[in-house]
């Protein structure tokens, strides 16, 4: 080997060990901080380099029916897909009668979408006078934050403070989570079912169930957590037996109920509110060619992709797969409740969701599974490299699915 290529190997060499050298000292430093503050400085990092993307590929965004071209930050972040539904509602409400296509079918419309949300920004948006633009992704940045902060002390809880930051850093480097700062009810639902966790692990079941009913409000994932304390509960009387206290089996039945009631409630104001029964049901049927099935589309989807056979067949892999980590030994130590939501969520996305582009932002309150990765691999090299491959995938989320490219486009 000539002298030239021995000393330029020998360099990179010396300067990877001095990189690592010093990702390993900032991250012992971080450790030495409060949680709230790990949690913090994890986010502004994160959502800077998202703020960073945004901005780069917003000068490739064309003229749309949306947006301008080359849009600004803060137009890219409040004025795409479906955060132009919630602007609807936080400037003009709900309409009334339920609206309705030429042949009397029901059309898309703002029905579909929950309150807790753009209710949140009107409110805002009325006591301090900004605009959609300033007060919309702003309310969900800080969302962000206040949920980063109870996910670290979630996941501390249940892991410890290593496993906890690493967990939490990889829920933030997630292909979608820029979504975590753009005008989307991600932020509010990932605080949310947060919360609820934490309040259920924690067994304060009375602030377990204001959580779940902000859940019910955000986003339609609180049948699914009615599955999360079935589990909890089942486990206290395994280990508890005769032994629970009666307070805390009459707490837990009321949880039980307020997330079932929590999961039905906007299908059923819905219908309230526009004198027809089904209309939530009817209006979701627009964005799915008329009607909605279950299950089924996992199949069609899985067929498309891989063919007819290699892709049910990859489906049933993927399931089983899912099944056998959140049932293992790593998922176990986590206690039940966090490997119950996995497998709880993905269960009802199975039986509701049509997958397709916007599966990568749903699959955002798995997060779970970013704490059962740092779990498992307790390197931070490894930790490092899973965090670095999803900030590629940042970019190629936001340029791929989050820029609208006229007249059609897959959505986010």
């Amino acid at each position: 080997m000539s002298a030239p290529v021995a000393g330029l190997l020998d360099l990179r060499e010396r300067t990877g060990a001095a990189l690592a050298a010093a990702g390993g000292r900032a991250w012992t430093g971080l450790l030495l901080l409060p949680g709230w503050a790990q949690a913090l400085l994890v986010y502004a990092a994160t959502r800077l380099f998202a703020v960073v993307v945004t901005v780069c590929v917003a000068r490739f965004q064309a003229a749309s029916v949306w947006t301008p071209a080359s849009p600004s930050y803060a137009v890219m972040a409040a004025d795409l897909w479906d955060a132009t539904w919630y602007r609807s509602i936080a400037e003009g409400g709900y309409p009334l009668p339920l609206p309705r296509s030429g042949d009397g079918a029901a059309s898309q419309s703002e029905w579909a979408f929950f309150p807790a949300y753009p209710g949140l920004v009107r409110l805002l948006m009325a006591v301090t006078g900004g605009s959609w633009e300033a007060v919309a992704p702003t309310t969900a940045l800080l969302l962000g934050a206040g949920a980063a902060v109870v996910l670290r002390r979630l996941f501390a809880r249940v892991a410890g403070e290593g496993p906890a930051l690493a967990g939490l850093l990889l829920v933030l480097c997630a292909p979608a989570a820029p979504v975590l700062q753009y005008a989307y009810t991600e932020s509010l639902a990932l605080l949310a079912l947060a919360w609820a966790l934490l309040a259920l692990v924690e067994r304060r079941y009375g602030w377990c169930v204001l959580a779940v009913l902000l859940l019910g409000a955000t986003r339609a994932v609180a049948l699914p957590f009615a599955l999360v304390v079935l589990v909890h509960a089942v486990a206290r009387w395994r280990a508890e037996g005769r032994a629970l206290p009666v307070r805390d089996r009459v707490a837990l039945l009321g949880l039980l109920a307020a997330s079932g009631v929590a999961g039905v409630a906007w299908p059923v104001a819905v219908g309230v509110a526009t004198g027809v029964p089904d209309a939530y049901t009817q209006v979701q049927s627009a964005w799915r060619s008329g009607r909605v099935v279950w299950v089924e589309p996992w199949f069609r989807a899985s067929s498309q992709l891989f063919g007819d056979v290699a892709g049910p067949v990859l489906l049933v892999v993927l399931v089983g797969a899912l099944v056998w980590w959140c049932t293992g030994p790593a998922a176990r130590s986590l206690g039940p409740e966090l490997p119950a939501w996995v497998l709880a969520q993905q269960a009802y996305l199975l039986v509701v969701l049509d997958p397709w582009t916007s599966l990568f932002r749903y699959l955002l309150l798995q997060v779970p599974l970013a704490l059962l990765i740092a779990v498992q691999v307790r390197s931070r090299a490894a930790v490092a490299a899973w965090a670095v491959a999803g900030l590629a995938l940042q970019v190629v989320w936001v340029a791929w699915l989050w820029r609208f490219s006229p007249p059609s486009d897959w959505p986010p």
